[in-house]
C-alpha cells in the first residue's frame, strides 16, 4: 500500500469535517472534475492534429447501485495513466486542473473552461464513502489503471480489472463511491436514488457545459393486441432511457437581445419558485481585469416571508457555471434585498472549498455594479411605467426607506429620488421632486404628516390648516416614515432642465417639516402679530390650563396655523408625535423618551370664547374642565390613546 505524499489522517479529517460544511457538494466536486478531463481532451484536438475526437459523444455519466450502495461518475475525457494517478489523486491538494491551467494559459480560449483550483474536491467524496475506487485510461494508453483507498490508511494503485475500461476506445475515469450507512444524523440513502442525484445536478451542476446523463426508468402504455376487446383496461411497462440532467447553456451567458422575454420569465418563475412573472429582468455583462455575467429580476411581488427575519436576501453566485453560493448576500445591500437573479464569474477568488470567497474585493466591485444597474432600472420603471412602479412600490418602497433609515441618511442621495408619498392637495402617489416642482411660491420646507391611516391624516388639523393656505402635505403612513425622514433631514434636488420661456428650476436642499410639529410658520405675518397679541392678552389663562394639565404638556399657547379646529396637539424637541407612537408598541416602551407635547388653541374658534369667559369669571374647576377635554380631544384626532378613559367619559357626561 503506498502512502499518501502528505500526513494524510490528518489533512483528510481537515477537509472532511472543516474545509467542507455541506456532504451535497461531493457530487459538485466530482462533475466538475469530469468536466474538466474532457475539457483537456477537447484542448488536446484543438492542439494536436492526431486525435480524432467525437465532440458530440463526450458526456459525464451518473449511475447508482442501491443494494451494492454505489455511486459511479463517470466521463470519457482524456483519462489519468498510473503516474497520474499516483500524482493527482496521491498528492492531497495537487491540482492537475490548475497545473493544466498554468501550463496553457496563453492558447485558451472561450471554449476551454477549467474548473478546478485546488486539488481537494475529489476528496470531499470521503465525506459520504468509506471507500472510493477510481479506474482511468489516458486517451492514447493501452492499459486502465485502478486507484483505491479509504482515505485513512493509504491508497493502492494496480491495473484494471478485466471489463474496466479495456476497450480501444474506453478512455476516460469512473469514479465510484462506497457509500457508508445512513445513522440519524446523516441520510445518505437519498443520493441512493434517481431524484437525490437529479435534485444535485440541477442545483449545483445544472449548466455544467457537458451533458451529465443518466438511465432513468420511465412507463411507458402497451400497445392493444389488434384483437382486443375495446373495454380493455391499458397496459403498462417499465423501461430505462439515457436522460440528460442538465441544461448545459445558462441563459445568464446569453445577450439580452438573444433571449425572449417570455425565455426571463419561465427561468425566473421556475428558479424562484415564483407563479407571478418579474416585474423587471436587467441582463448585463462585464470583461476586463474582473468578468462576470449577471441575470437580475425586481420581482412583481413579495414574497410571503420578505419583511420577516426568516428572509434570506442574495444572488445565486456561480463560478464558471457551476453553483458557488445559493445566496450570497453580499452581492446586494439590504435595501434590494427584494432582487432575484445569478452573477457568474470565473474570476472571483473561491476558498479552498469553493463554497465561500476568499477575499471580498472582487465581490465589493461587482456588487458596485449590480447596486447602480438595480437603481438605474428602478429608475427607469419610474420614469417610463408609472403604474408599475407604483406597484413595486406597495410591495418594496418600506424597505427602500430603511434604507435611508439604516444609513443615518448617507443612501439618501442614491434612494429619495425613488420614494413615492401620498399627496394630500393632488390625490395621488408623487415623487420628493414632482413634490418640490409644485410647491407655493415662498415655500422653502417640505410639509408631511405621518400616521396610521390616509384617511385619518387628510382630516388632521394641521394637515387642513396647511391645506387651506395652499400647501401641499406628503401624507406618511408607513412606521418607518418619521424615523427616515428625520435621518435625511434635507432632500437635495438637482437643478431641472429648461427652455428660453421655461428656465426651470435651480438646484436646493429643501428641510422636511412635520405639520404636527410646534414649530412650524405657515401664516401671515397679519395672523402672527395677531396670536402673539392674543397670547399676551390672556397669560393667565394659558397659566392656568398648564397647571391644570401638569406635566401632560410642555406649554400651552395660541396656534397662528390652526383655521377650523379648537386645539390641535403639537410636540417640540426630537422626538414627534409619531414617532412616540411607534417606541410605544415596542417591548422597551415605557423606557423610552416621549415627545414634549403642545396643546395648541385656536384664538378664533368659539370654544376659546369660553375658555375666557371662565377664567374672567373665576371657574377654576370648569377651566380645569375645559383643558383636559380639550387635549383629550387633541390627542384622539391625532390619533393617540388618552391617559385615562375613564375620566374622559365621566367628563362628557357632566357637560351633559
Amino acid at each position: 500500500m503506498r502512502q499518501f505524499k502528505t500526513e494524510s489522517k490528518k489533512l483528510l479529517d481537515l477537509m472532511i469535517n472543516s474545509i467542507y460544511t455541506n456532504r451535497e457538494i461531493f457530487l459538485r466536486e466530482l462533475v466538475s472534475n469530469a468536466s474538466d478531463a474532457i475539457d483537456k481532451l477537447e484542448f488536446k484536438a484543438l492542439t494536436d492534429s492526431s486525435v480524432d475526437l467525437g465532440a458530440e459523444d463526450l458526456a459525464i455519466r451518473l449511475s447508482f447501485d442501491r443494494d451494492a450502495r454505489t455511486i459511479t461518475v463517470s466521463d470519457n475525457g482524456i483519462g489519468m495513466d498510473e503516474a497520474e494517478l499516483d500524482k493527482n489523486l496521491g498528492t492531497i491538494a495537487h491540482s492537475g486542473s490548475q497545473a493544466f491551467k498554468e501550463e496553457n494559459a496563453e492558447h485558451q480560449g472561450e471554449d476551454i473552461d477549467i474548473i478546478g483550483q485546488f486539488g481537494v474536491g475529489f476528496y470531499s467524496s470521503f465525506m459520504v464513502a468509506s471507500k472510493v475506487r477510481v479506474v482511468s485510461r489516458a486517451y492514447g494508453a493501452e492499459h486502465a489503471y485502478a486507484w483505491e483507498s479509504d482515505g485513512v490508511r493509504g491508497y493502492t494503485i494496480e491495473p484494471a480489472k478485466a471489463g474496466e475500461r479495456d476497450g480501444a476506445d474506453d478512455h476516460g475515469t469512473d469514479v465510484t463511491l462506497f457509500l457508508r450507512e445512513s445513522t440519524e444524523d446523516e441520510d445518505l440513502d437519498r443520493f441512493l436514488s434517481e431524484w437525490g442525484l437529479r435534485d444535485l445536478v440541477k442545483r449545483y451542476s445544472n449548466y455544467v457545459r457537458h451533458p451529465i446523463q443518466m438511465l432513468v426508468s420511465k412507463s411507458r402504455e402497451i400497445p392493444k393486441a389488434e384483437d382486443a376487446p375495446e373495454d380493455q383496461p391499458p397496459a403498462y411497462e417499465q423501461y430505462e432511457e439515457l436522460e440528460t440532467l442538465n441544461s448545459m447553456t445558462p441563459i445568464w451567458k446569453k445577450r439580452s437581445s438573444e433571449v425572449e422575454q417570455a425565455d426571463y420569465d419561465e427561468f425566473y418563475k421556475s428558479t424562484f419558485h415564483d407563479w407571478e412573472a418579474p416585474a423587471r429582468t436587467v441582463s448585463f455583462h462585464a470583461e476586463g481585469a474582473l468578468s462576470y455575467d449577471a441575470l437580475l429580476f425586481v420581482p412583481g411581488r413579495a414574497p410571503f416571508d420578505f419583511y420577516s427575519k426568516n428572509y434570506e436576501k442574495g444572488l445565486a453566485l456561480y463560478s464558471s457555471n457551476v453553483l458557488i453560493q445559493e445566496k450570497c448576500a453580499d452581492l446586494l445591500p439590504d435595501y434590494y434585498g427584494f432582487v432575484r437573479g445569478v452573477v457568474d464569474s470565473p474570476d472571483v477568488h473561491l476558498n479552498i472549498s469553493r463554497e465561500t470567497l476568499q477575499q471580498n474585493a472582487q465581490l465589493r466591485a461587482i456588487a458596485k455594479r449590480v447596486e447602480r444597474k438595480v437603481h438605474d432600472e428602478l429608475a427607469t420603471m419610474l420614469a417610463d411605467d408609472r403604474e408599475a412602479y407604483e406597484k413595486f412600490f406597495e410591495s418594496f418602497g418600506r424597505v427602500l426607506k430603511f434604507g435611508i433609515y439604516e444609513s443615518y441618511g448617507a443612501k439618501a442621495s442614491d434612494l429619495a429620488d425613488l420614494l413615492l408619498f401620498w399627496s394630500a392637495r393632488e390625490g395621488k402617489m408623487v415623487t420628493l421632486r414632482e413634490y418640490v416642482l409644485g410647491m407655493k411660491d415662498g415655500q422653502d420646507k417640505i410639509l408631511y404628516a405621518c400616521g396610521e391611516s390616509r384617511e385619518r391624516l387628510e382630516k388632521l388639523p394641521a394637515v387642513t390648516s396647511a391645506l387651506g393656505r395652499g400647501y401641499d402635505v406628503l401624507l406618511a403612513t408607513q412606521d418607518v416614515d418619521e424615523f427616515m425622514l428625520q435621518a435625511m433631514h434635507v432632500y437635495h434636488m438637482d437643478a431641472v432642465a429648461g427652455d428660453a420661456e421655461n428656465p426651470g428650476a435651480d438646484a436646493r436642499d429643501l428641510e422636511f417639516a412635520n405639520v404636527a410639529t410646534a414649530d412650524l410658520d405657515l401664516a401671515t405675518q397679519e395672523e402672527k402679530d395677531a396670536a402673539e397679541q392674543v397670547a399676551k392678552d390672556n397669560e393667565a389663562l394659558f397659566s392656568a390650563m398648564e397647571e391644570a394639565l401638569g406635566d401632560k404638556v410642555s406649554a400651552v399657547r395660541v396656534s397662528a396655523d390652526l383655521t377650523d379646529a379648537p386645539a390641535t396637539i403639537t410636540a417640540e424637541g426630537p422626538i414627534s408625535l409619531e414617532m412616540e407612537r411607534v417606541l410605544s408598541q415596542g417591548p422597551e416602551a415605557g423606557m423610552l423618551p416621549k415627545a414634549e407635547r403642545v396643546l395648541e388653541l385656536n384664538a378664533k374658534h368659539p370654544v376659546f370664547e369660553k375658555l375666557v369667559a371662565a377664567q374672567a369669571a373665576g371657574e377654576s374647576d370648569k377651566l380645569a374642565l375645559y383643558a383636559s377635554l380639550l387635549y383629550d380631544q387633541a390627542l384622539l384626532v391625532e390619533g393617540l390613546p388618552i391617559d385615562d378613559p375613564v375620566e374622559f367619559a365621566k367628563n362628557i357626561c357632566s357637560l351633559m
